[in-house]
């Protein structure tokens, strides 16, 4: 069984791994431009934002402990109370001490939570290439058993037709000989020829 085999392109490789460090650097970049056009020490934007951040948390908080306990959108909704928190004190700080600290930890925090993810995907993804490989191996054997048995089956069906015909062969060259005795064959137990041979020597 031939499979088409697709070589993914390098940027889908890089694009899940580079993605928490965009998503951080875009809100960091976001939060300035907000800070320059007028955020800066605004308590209205930082109230704002902060609750913000915390009704995405209180979301995030309900989708984890509710009935169903939905983990993607409890994940969702506390990277996004967590995106807001850091927009909040990028756009209001004055300085960028405390944005890019802040980016540093986020992004770190950021693929902490996605390793987990890589690594279960990374599981997932050999163990259904083992059994894709078992299942390949196993019909590969099937196969090489099938054509076995088939190439012997032809080899003995050959054997049986050339044995048939060089005994068939024989036999009419035997009876073409002089002195040949159809009444001793038959004494000792051996086939009697056809009667065209027969009516041939009479």
């Amino acid at each position: 069984m031939n499979e088409q085999i697709i070589a993914p392109h390098w940027l889908a490789n890089i694009a899940p791994k580079a993605a928490p460090a965009l998503a951080t650097s875009t809100v960091l970049i976001l939060a300035r431009i907000w800070n320059a056009n007028g955020a800066e020490h605004s308590i209205g934007n930082a109230v704002l934002m902060t609750a913000l951040s915390l009704a995405a948390a209180a979301a995030g908080v309900c989708a984890s402990i509710g009935r169903a306990g939905d983990s993607v959108i409890a994940g969702t909704a506390f990277a996004a109370s967590g995106g807001l928190a850091f927009a909040a004190v990028a756009g209001y700080a004055g300085g960028l001490s405390l944005p890019l600290l802040l980016w540093v930890l986020a992004t770190a925090i950021a693929y902490g939570l996605a390793a987990r993810y890589w690594r279960t995907d990374r599981r997932e993804r050999i163990a259904h290439e083992r059994q894709t490989s078992a299942r390949h191996e196993e019909h590969a054997h099937i196969e090489r058993v099938e054509a076995m048995r088939t190439g012997a089956q032809i080899e003995v069906a050959r054997t049986g037709a050339a044995y048939a015909e060089q005994l068939a062969q024989a036999l009419i060259t035997r009876a073409a000989l002089p002195g040949f005795d159809f009444k001793a064959l038959e004494a000792a137990g051996l086939p009697e020829l056809p009667s065209s041979s027969t009516s041939k020597e009479h």
